[in-house]
């Protein structure tokens, strides 16, 4: 990088003779699940976790049990995420263990602990004398990362008997405390120490030193051009290896691919097996097969890391396909921050013939300070002519060095990002949320321009939210109006609820008591929450001696109030549709908001694509999932009465019954929508960041095609099986919706999407799919297609899957070592393929035999491009 000063080191090697010391591998494991009152838990990898209550490793044990007060759907398990253990004082876990090498992960869910905020979590930790973290707050470390939970694994070297973990609350602010919910220790063989000869960037040889007692921290673990690896994957050590797809830069994803049907992977002497498992090594990225195109780029991952530290970067390599067998077939070059770590990297040269493991090491100094860039690029040997100009990457760690000034492998706490971990527009600390959409509709110069000129009108604008929303000057709900006492005809029962007549409509739906409720939810218990909304908890219930149904209650700090409960009401008491989720009753006794519905057994859409353990969808079901939804909301702006604007379409919004039937649901920010001598709906901006629409942000103009925008970002979602917002990746890459336009019009869609439907799509099918998808996404209403033009096109989109599929051209079941059969379309700028090579080049992975398919060339701006952070990653 430009703005700092580097100088790399590189530490290049073929055999890592690691000696196996005397730790045997999978003996002397712990694992402590913190705060836990039950003995023994097991987690979703089927590993075995202890209490840390009345543990032989927590002598005198201090600090307090707690139970997170929600449990996020996104956590991999219960164990050991749900239970913590709270310290207000300095507390030391002392685990005896044999001397050697060790993996220490900590295992972290900020959340509310009964009275502890998860915004004072600070603290520090350290192993003995090695400072793992420090004034460290693991809630800003999930918003930055987008996810509930995460895993920190470090490598220590222990050379007495006995670890000591030490948890300190920061004294840098008050009322902080220290909170731990796992600890796994995991011997190792010694990974790291080996005195190999390095080069400088002269050339020269210059040794780099690893001391026997240096500590590191895993920052990434990819499992590149494979799918991720769970630990229960990773047998010897129990290592998470991650997608390597979200870290590439710019549109250059290359060709992924498995190795050959017959193809055994063969570990060398100098390459022991729990060095990484067999599946990093039977999967890879290469460029692709256009010799000229890879002649004139690179294939480039970009990683955020800590300035100032020492960086170990590990390759993993195999040639797994033939006809790579011999020499100088396939020879590249490495760059890690634009400087040559290795020339002439030729894998058959290094590990000795196909189907066999090598890997390589390099070190790097980084300085400055704060979050930084570290660039990694393979690009293609030019100068011994090789027979293929190619490169090939299978696997990448990379790993912190302490730094030995101060013994300590502790960064910065990530900046905040800019919007509210569920998106919302209008709800608390919504300034940063509207500064955000600001600067993507704008451009990231406009931001400075108008960011105290948007200070200013949040400003005037709050109190007027909040009293929409029902709610009073000091957050809390307001009680409804006009109520009294309310009679059910279909319940049959009587309710007093007050001294006032109740407006909603309680001969359309059954109106429950507030005592009929907390005999359903077992009075709320808090094992019974299916999941969390903008309006509050959502339980699972029981009524009528053991129908199931899902049961919202209104939280009174929610951004959402009475106006939303009663639109809900309002609107599902008088829509009855197979794909709209159904409405059984309410409850507003007690000044409570209470909604009973439908249980949908199979949960969200979103649990089904990403940040889940469920099985993926297949494609057919996917498809048939999006037409349900599409259906639904076809209904809702032509089947009802009057036009309804759903208003927040997203994959969180569409339900799963046990068949899979997709419903609608969440109408409390619908909208009735314009009448017949009317084309918009004037209205202030509602919806999720993600999904919204451009023109409707900026303009406030509120119509039908709106929700059509929003539908088009699901079905994005679902074939790409990523957030509609990711802030952790580069920019241009955050928004799906500006990601996958960009990849549609360069015709490389194909390489975005889920790597489970790699070869399961039918060419016919991708293509109908994706172009329906982008004329969704059209920055002006007027390009995009009705909702009845989108259900017809997923509709012959299916008939063209099912098609394929009865002529046998591909099954479900299709190995994903196999070419895809997705081809995208050709970059319109770009010539066309020789008919000559058309037929050879059908089955590969650049599917150049479409190009007479390309649709009708949408081009929509990406002026709404959501970014959360302008300045990068």
């Amino acid at each position: 990088m430009a703005h700092l000063t580097r100088c790399l080191t590189l530490l290049c090697i073929l055999s890592l003779a690691v000696a196996a010391d005397n730790n045997t591998i999978g003996s002397g494991q712990i694992r402590l699940d913190c705060g836990a009152s039950s003995p023994t838990g097991t987690d979703a990898d089927a590993r075995t976790w202890d209490s840390d209550t009345s543990s032989k490793f927590a002598p005198l044990l201090k600090g307090t049990a707690a139970t997170a007060s929600y449990q996020n759907p996104a956590l991999p398990s219960t164990t050991p995420y749900m239970t913590a253990r709270i310290f207000t004082s300095n507390y030391t876990y002392s685990f005896p263990v044999s001397p050697g090498r060790m993996f220490v992960r900590l295992y972290l869910y900020p959340s509310t602990y009964g009275n502890y905020a998860p915004s004072n979590a600070y603290f520090g930790v350290t192993a003995a004398n090695l400072t793992l973290l420090d004034k460290f707050n693991a809630s800003q470390t999930a918003l930055a990362i987008n996810s509930a939970s995460f895993v920190l694994e470090y490598s220590v070297n222990v050379s007495a008997g006995k670890l000591d973990l030490t948890f300190s609350p920061s004294t840098h602010q008050n009322g902080s405390y220290a909170f731990i919910n796992g600890i796994e220790i995991v011997p190792t063989p010694d990974l790291f120490t080996i005195p190999t000869p390095t080069l400088a960037n002269g050339g020269n040889p210059n040794p780099f030193p690893i001391d026997l007692a240096t500590g590191f921290q895993t920052m990434y673990r990819l499992n590149v051009g494979g799918q991720a690896i769970s630990p229960q994957g990773d047998v010897d050590f129990y290592r998470k290896w991650d997608d390597d797809s979200p870290y590439i830069h710019g549109s250059g994803f290359g060709v992924s691919f498995g190795k050959d049907k017959n193809l055994s992977i063969t570990y060398t002497p100098s390459v022991p097996n729990y060095t990484a498992p067999v599946n990093v090594y039977a999967s890879a990225r290469s460029m692709g097969p256009n010799p000229q195109v890879n002649m004139n780029s690179n294939l480039t991952w970009i990683f955020p890391v800590d300035a100032g530290f020492y960086y170990l970067l590990r390759f993993h390599f195999c040639e797994i396909q033939y006809p790579i067998t011999k020499v100088n077939q396939r020879s590249f070059f490495i760059y890690i921050n634009n400087q040559t770590a290795q020339q002439q990297m030729d894998v058959i040269v290094w590990s000795g013939g196909i189907g066999r493991t090598a890997y390589t090491d390099y070190a790097i100094i980084t300085t400055g300070s704060g979050q930084m860039d570290l660039w990694v690029a393979l690009h293609p040997d030019l100068s011994s002519r090789p027979e293929y100009f190619d490169a090939i990457l299978n696997g990448l760690e990379i790993f912190k060095i302490q730094n030995y000034g101060n013994n300590s492998l502790n960064g910065l706490n990530p900046p905040l990002p800019s919007v509210e971990p569920n998106g919302k527009i209008g709800g608390r600390n919504s300034k940063g949320a509207a500064l955000a959409a600001i600067g993507g509709a704008i451009g990231g110069f406009a931001v400075l321009l108008i960011a105290s000129v948007g200070v200013c009108v949040i400003c005037r604008r709050k109190k007027k939210v909040a009293k929409e929303s029902g709610k009073s000057d000091d957050g809390h709900w307001t009680p409804l109006t006009d109520y009294s006492k309310s009679q059910s005809n279909t319940s049959g029962k009587t309710t007093n609820t007050g001294s006032r007549t109740s407006t909603l409509p309680s001969n359309l739906c059954r109106h429950f008591s507030f005592s009929e409720i907390q005999a359903a939810t077992n009075n709320f218990d808090q094992t019974s929450i299916l999941g969390k909304g903008g309006f509050g908890n959502v339980y699972l219930g029981e009524i009528d001696s053991g129908t199931k149904v899902a049961i919202k209650r209104g939280n009174p700090m929610s951004e959402q109030g009475v106006h939303e409960f009663q639109t809900e009401i309002e609107m599902l008491s008088k829509l009855r549709h197979r794909h709209l989720v159904s409405l059984i009753g309410y409850c507003e006794d007690m000044n409570e908001m209470i909604l009973v519905y439908d249980y949908m057994a199979n949960g969200t859409l979103r649990e089904h694509l990403y940040n889940s353990k469920k099985k993926p969808l297949s494609w057919k079901s996917r498809l048939e999932i999006c037409i349900g939804a599409a259906r639904g909301l076809h209904y809702l702006h032509t089947g009802a009465k009057d036009t309804i604007i759903h208003r927040d379409v997203k994959t969180t919004n569409i339900l799963l019954d046990d068949k899979l039937i997709a419903k609608v649901s969440d109408f409390g920010l619908s909208k009735t929508g314009p009448n017949v001598d009317d084309t918009h709906v004037s209205t202030v901006v509602k919806g999720s960041f993600g999904y919204l629409d451009p023109e409707y942000f900026r303009r406030q103009q509120l119509t039908e095609k709106s929700d059509v925008y929003s539908f088009g970002v699901v079905l994005f979602e679902v074939l790409c099986a990523r957030p509609a917002l990711s802030p952790s990746l580069p920019k241009e890459q955050v928004s799906l919706a500006d990601w996958a336009l960009h990849c549609q019009r360069k015709g490389i869609l194909g390489h975005i999407i889920d790597p489970y439907l790699q070869g399961k799509i039918s060419p016919q099918c991708f293509m109908k799919f994706a172009e329906t998808a982008e004329k969704c996404v059209a920055d002006h209403s007027i390009d995009r297609p009705s909702m009845a033009d989108v259900l017809w096109n997923l509709e012959f989109a299916l008939q063209l899957q099912e098609s394929a599929e009865d002529n046998s051209s591909l099954t479900e079941g299709t190995s994903s070592n196999t070419s895809p059969l997705i081809m995208p379309r050709l970059h319109p700028d770009e010539p066309p393929t020789d008919t000559t090579t058309t037929t050879s080049t059908t089955m590969s992975m650049t599917g150049r035999s479409l190009a007479s398919m390309e649709s009708d060339g949408l081009t929509p701006s990406s002026v709404f491009s959501q970014l959360m952070n302008p300045g990068g990653r």
